[in-house]
């Protein structure tokens, strides 16, 4: 037993070396021949790399040349660029401005009978859209015919947008600009929409609208922001405290006083207040109209690429700020000190009163000025409404001591305060005075003459029957609150 193991142990050792040798002769031959092809290989490696390296090495060649023309020849030129700025921005402050219309749509219906709100919504709507068409069509072209002193027609309609040089010398597309423009028409328009509420017609008040937007406003604006007489004397209106708001207040006061006051509004000689129906409306569409009014202001900058020009409108909005701050403070003080409580409607017709007041000059008082401006026309909106209380004058939502006195007021605080002028100061208060009286007179005469006209007709006021029911059921058959018309 000891021998055979012996025997297989020493077979096994024959066999593993038998097998090593055969292995040993496979694989030196190739490894030897793996050697002998190594340098071609490394040789293809390093031409590969050198041509790799050339071509990288054009391509940054290339790289630079494009980037060195790219800086030679810019994708837009600077006039390109600030065409672009000033349409892209004047598109976003228009929209602001539209966004007043609601604004006024929810502060009307906030101070007015639950039994109007339909009449008053549909007439904001067809503020803006009369306004449109009759602006369109012949409003535009009668505010800025390219030359005017008194009255000039440009033709009907907007013209086409171009990219030559011209355009681009404009600063902005007449499209953008036409928008902003008309926006500013529906406002002038929407002003007069609380003054009337509750007791006008409809057609009546589509009449009235129409004939502003595409007649009245456009004339007097001509006259300022068309290069009209006004304009040539040196009368200021930055945005329109005038031009605007003066317009649609005076307009409206002569509206309140044809058409007369609401049922149970004075009575045996005595003022009966008629609450509005819900203040958290009126609250909210002052909130509207005051973020509406950084397109109204700031907007009016209408260029915006440049240093310079991008200051300038931020100021704009500033000054803008500190004035309706300042009017909201004042009129509360003053409603508070006046009647024992202090009263929130006073408070918001307060913002409004300040920002009316600094519309027309925004852009050249200084901070301090500001202020001063917003906290006159604070009190002026309060003394505003009870001297229309006293004269027995029906304004539901103080549309004329908000837009008419504080217009005035603007126009005349420029003159005041303004540096925007190459007038001596006594003459630069004058030019203020005059041109917004005249522009006042104007909005008032017309407007009397059209609802006088109207009324003679038979075709301003609703019957008494139909008052009391209702302006929505008597007008336009309809209810806003389902069964609920108290």
């Amino acid at each position: 037993m000891l021998s055979l193991r012996l025997d297989q142990s020493w077979l096994g050792k024959m066999l593993c070396l038998l097998a090593l040798m055969i292995g040993t002769s496979v694989f030196v031959p190739t490894a030897q021949a793996f050697q002998d092809e190594e340098p071609a290989a490394v040789v293809e490696e390093d031409t590969a790399v050198e041509e790799s390296t050339t071509e990288t090495e054009e391509a940054e060649s290339v790289d630079t040349e494009a980037e060195a023309e790219a800086e030679e020849a810019p994708y837009y030129d600077k006039a390109e660029s600030n065409y672009i700025t000033n349409t892209l921005f004047m598109m976003i402050c228009a929209v602001l401005v539209i966004l007043m219309q609601p604004g006024f749509a929810l502060l009307e219906v906030g101070l007015n009978a639950k039994k109007n709100t339909v009449n008053i919504l549909f007439k904001n709507v067809m503020d803006l859209s009369v306004g449109v068409l009759l602006y369109f069509f012949i409003g535009w072209g009668i505010m800025y015919p390219g030359d005017v002193d008194y009255f000039a027609f440009a033709g009907f309609g907007v013209a086409a947008d171009t990219t030559d040089a011209g355009a681009l010398d404009y600063g902005f597309s007449n499209s953008v600009d036409f928008l902003f423009q008309v926006a500013f028409a529906a406002t002038a328009a929407t002003i007069v929409s609380g003054a009337v509420a509750g007791r006008m017609k409809f057609g009546a008040y589509l009449t009235f609208s129409a004939l502003l937007t595409g007649l009245i406003y456009p004339i007097s604006g001509a006259w300022k922001w068309g290069g009209g007489f006004l304009d040539q004397a040196g009368f200021q209106d930055f945005a329109g405290s005038v031009v605007v708001h003066a317009v649609g207040g005076f307009a409206g006061l002569a509206g309140a006083i044809v058409l007369g006051p609401r049922l149970g509004r004075f009575t045996d000689g005595k003022s009966t207040p008629l609450p509005g129906q819900n203040i958290t409306f009126a609250a909210i569409g002052v909130f509207l109209l005051w973020v509406g009014w950084y397109g109204f202001n700031p907007g009016s900058q209408l260029t915006y690429g440049g240093l310079d020009e991008a200051n300038a409108t931020t100021y704009i909005a500033l000054t803008t700020t500190l004035a309706a701050a300042a009017g909201a403070v004042a009129a509360m003080l003053v409603a508070w000190l006046a009647f024992g409580k202090p009263d929130v409607t006073m408070a918001l017709n307060g913002v409004l009163a300040g920002l009316v007041s600094i519309t027309a000059n925004c852009d050249q008082v200084s901070t301090t000025s500001a202020l001063c401006i917003g906290l006159v026309g604070g009190v002026l909106v309060v003394a505003g409404i009870v001297l229309l209380d006293k004269l027995k004058i029906d304004d539901p939502v103080g549309a004329w001591p908000v837009h008419g006195l504080c217009g005035i007021w603007g126009g005349i605080a420029t003159g005041l305060f303004g540096t925007g002028s190459d007038l001596a100061r006594g003459e630069y208060i004058w030019v203020q005075f005059y041109s917004t009286a005249i522009i006042c007179a104007w909005a008032f005469v017309t407007m009397y003459a059209l609802f006088m006209t109207l009324k003679a007709i038979g075709m301003l006021r609703v019957s008494r029957e139909e008052e009391e029911m209702g302006l929505d059921l008597s007008e336009h058959g309809m209810r806003a609150y389902g069964d609920n018309l108290s």
